[in-house]
């Protein structure tokens, strides 16, 4: 009977989806080379900026005269006169400053390093110092209490980075901890906080590329930096789960653990996302950095680790990204957090986890699972109802539920993908009516069943108001997210996984020899 309805919003959200590639592919054009270097310059001078503002005197002259030389060498190459003219301003500025620095003035008569045609000669500097690189590098706790040891690192603040020193004991333990997939990952500590991000060429990770999966391998086309696909990248624009997009990487489980820690950060204000990841600003926001260079802070096999990354993502032949992305194409936290997740976890061709492994990596909050079993007398309904509802909405809890076994002609009735990890994105009693909001991180493929946009019976104009929510505005665009009754929930899904905010807890350690 509506069969022409059908098609018609069809046609209508082809042509939607065609103006908005025609809207998007300006912004894909691959930026200019010397653009590029500008971009990198101007990050060199930033970071030169804050190095001198620290009194980190000979490592600011570095970054200075490599900003230098880096704008000299676009401003040489290129014939657009604005460009030049923007890299002129941006090298005096550099110039400027690190010869104050070093004491020297420019001689009457002699010329400017900015007019000279000769090469442009490094101002010295010191060696700078280097984070730690492997378990070897850490050093010895030498005080005769470990107790005193764990007291500091409490002052320090384990929610910044960890200790900077060790017991033996704690070495040995991380010796055998922090080989994962056959590479080392340490301890995230207080010298981490000065490492090196600006470089005047593109940073390539030294552990290489991650492995692809087959389905990346079928579609591959090559290995592209954010800069090659947007005329305007971003790392964060805005941290928010609706925009994320899992595609073919087997990673439904972490997908939904960053969309529900992205909804609290949002809702809370409570920075469990954004503050993970580095370059940080003075204000302790993550920035796009033009050289390529992220650390990402992990909580892997007990203690937070630094994971560094280059931004090389892989691109299809279409033009699309081969791993999961923000809908917003100029900003890529997404893309960048799985890559750092996945390098711990051996590359992209990840066989898949559970979303209690993979929220405790990203937040450190703590691990519990529910199995959903209505016909075991250990399973009271009621009960974990209560407890998800009245955690949820006191921020104490992130939740996600995984659905169990099904046929093809069940998962198709119902519109539900097995053995598969969905984000809950709100739990709310209503009405008479339990209900949960559910993000699939496909961001497509819905609930088909009851209170879907499809249910005509359940759905009253009362409802509709009460939850801000109108079942024919959804029916238009299948964006993953849907609302489904508890009934329902108990039926099809599996595993409820929780990880609780830590502050709720307090903890005993016994010692025993």
């Amino acid at each position: 009977m509506n069969i022409k309805e059908k098609a018609q919003e069809y046609l209508g959200r082809a042509e939607a989806l065609i103006k908005q590639k025609d809207a998007v592919q300006p912004a894909q054009e691959q930026k200019n080379v010397h653009q590029q270097e500008l971009e990198r310059a101007q990050f060199l001078l930033h970071q030169a900026f804050d190095e001198d503002s620290d009194g980190n005197k000979e490592e600011a002259v570095e970054l200075y005269s490599q900003a230098v030389e880096l704008c000299l060498k676009a401003r040489k190459q290129t014939q657009d006169a604005a460009l030049q003219k923007n890299l002129t301003k941006l090298a005096e500025q550099a110039l400027e400053r690190a010869e104050a620095l070093k004491g020297v003035k420019e001689k009457k008569g002699e010329p400017s390093l900015l007019t000279s045609t000769k090469p442009v000669s490094p101002l010295p500097s010191r060696s700078r110092v280097v984070p730690p690189l492997g378990i070897g590098s850490l050093s010895l706790n030498t005080s005769s209490s470990s107790s005193e040891g764990s007291q500091s690192s409490r002052q320090t603040g384990p929610q910044v980075c960890g200790r900077d020193t060790y017991t033996k004991e704690e070495l040995e333990v991380l010796r055998l901890t922090s080989i994962i997939n056959g590479r080392e990952y340490v301890p995230f500590m207080l010298v981490d906080l000065r490492e090196r991000y600006a470089y005047p060429l593109p940073f390539s990770d030294k552990d290489g590329k991650l492995t692809l999966s087959h389905k990346q391998k079928n579609n591959f086309n090559k290995w592209v930096r954010p800069e090659d696909i947007s005329a305007n990248p971003k790392l964060i624009e805005m941290i928010d789960c609706f925009s994320i997009k899992q595609t073919i990487v087997s990673d439904c489980s972490f997908v939904a653990s960053l969309a529900i820690s992205a909804l609290y950060e949002k809702r809370f204000k409570r920075r469990i996302i954004t503050s993970i990841i580095y370059p940080q600003n003075r204000q302790g926001e993550p920035v796009y950095n033009p050289c390529g260079k992220y650390i990402v802070k992990l909580h892997i096999n007990g203690v937070r680790r630094k994971v560094i990354i280059d931004d090389k993502l892989p691109l299809g032949r279409n033009g699309e990204l081969l791993c999961s992305y923000s809908n917003n194409r100029n900003e890529f936290w997404v893309s960048l957090l799985e890559k750092s997740y996945l390098k711990v976890m051996g590359g992209y061709d990840f066989p898949g986890s559970n979303s209690n492994i993979d929220l405790h990596a990203l937040t450190g909050w703590i691990p519990e699972r529910i199995p959903i079993r209505p016909n075991d007398s250990e399973f009271n309904k009621e009960n974990v109802f209560k407890m998800l509802f009245d955690r949820h909405h006191k921020g104490d809890v992130l939740v996600t539920m995984a659905t169990g076994e099904m046929s093809d002609v069940e998962a198709e009735r119902t519109g539900l993908v097995p053995t598969h990890a969905y984000a809950m994105l709100d739990v709310r009693e209503i009405m008479s009516k339990q209900l949960f909001l559910l993000k699939n991180p496909w961001s497509h493929v819905r609930w088909k069943g009851n209170f879907s946009e499809l249910d005509t019976r359940n759905w009253t104009p009362k409802l509709q108001e009460a939850l801000k929510y109108d079942p024919r505005n959804a029916k238009m665009f299948d964006n993953g997210v849907f609302w489904i009754d508890y009934e329902s929930i108990c039926r099809f899904y599996d595993i409820i996984y929780l990880n609780w905010n830590p502050n709720l807890f307090k903890y005993t350690f016994a010692l025993h020899q």
